[in-house]
């Protein structure tokens, strides 16, 4: 779902549908938890982040919650979400609305694209 009219990722979340909210509220929690100060906006019409260069962001879809990062997820990690039911792409997580969010796996694919971006800026 893009939203170009939300002006921040709250209103971007509030104008969600009541399945998706929870699950968007909790990968922004999980992002800002990681990082404290990292830069929220709105770009392309969906919810991204920022830290010293791309990092992350995310979206609604009709079944679904896609979590994307900037780099490409290793084969370890997209073979360890398939086994636990998410659907992966390149750089993307599917959510779906009965599913859990896999907590552990997005903290450690963020902080792993945090170490990217900082080593790049060096």
């Amino acid at each position: 779902m893009q939203n170009y009219s939300a002006k921040n990722i709250d209103e971007y979340i509030a104008n969600s549908t009541i399945e998706a909210r929870p699950i968007l509220e909790e990968i922004q929690g999980i992002i800002k938890s990681t990082i404290s100060d990292v830069e929220e906006k709105i770009s392309w019409g969906v919810p991204f982040y920022r830290y010293h260069g791309d990092l992350a962001g995310f979206a609604v879809y009709k079944n679904h919650v896609s979590f994307g990062i900037s780099r490409v997820l290793q084969s370890e990690e997209r073979k360890m979400l398939e086994e636990k039911g998410y659907k992966t792409g390149n750089k993307t997580i599917q959510i779906r609305f009965d599913q859990k969010v896999p907590t552990a796996a997005i903290k450690q694919i963020v902080k792993e694209q945090v170490k990217m971006n900082q080593a790049k800026n060096k």
